[in-house]
């Protein structure tokens, strides 16, 4: 199976063979606050990952998702004056959860109950530096591309 490792210091995500070399490389945004593990941090947790559930699969792009639910495409919405989030989610989701107990699962460090995403965004400018607020973004071309070569229980590696 194939596998992904995001080098947050390079702001890169890369999409590893069954060999662990390197298929795709995606530029990417994390968190404007770092990384860090702890619930309601806003930042970007590390470790060993697994892509839990993917959302939005036959959806077009730069449909915005609220509550992982489609409300209308991005031009739309803004076009609509429809109040939309601080870190608005577009075109894919794929929600992560932590595979390390105390580091990244259960408690006050669950990856899974902070929502934590790779996603596309509305802020493609951003892409390359730490924008996000704890998710990981992508530009949209890019998560569609990557949401179709993997499957849930892929696994994420978040480093440093």
């Amino acid at each position: 199976m194939v596998s992904i490792r995001i080098n947050v210091g390079e702001q890169k995500l890369y999409l590893l063979n069954e060999q662990g070399e390197t298929e795709r490389e995606y530029p990417v945004s994390t968190s404007k606050y770092g990384v860090g593990n702890e619930n309601a941090s806003e930042k970007t947790p590390l470790g060993l990952h697994c892509i839990k559930h993917k959302i939005g699969g036959s959806m077009p792009i730069n449909m915005v998702m609220v509550g992982r639910e489609p409300i209308g495409l991005l031009e739309d919405c803004i076009n609509q004056d429809k109040e939309l989030p601080d870190d608005v989610i577009t075109s894919r989701i794929m929600w992560l959860e932590g595979m390390e107990p105390g580091k990244n699962q259960g408690g006050h460090v669950d990856t899974y109950n902070r929502y934590i995403y790779i996603h596309g965004t509305s802020e493609e400018d951003k892409i390359g530096i730490p924008a996000s607020i704890g998710c990981i973004r992508m530009r949209n071309q890019d998560v569609m591309d990557l949401y179709r070569k993997v499957e849930t229980g892929t696994e994420v590696l978040i480093e440093e």
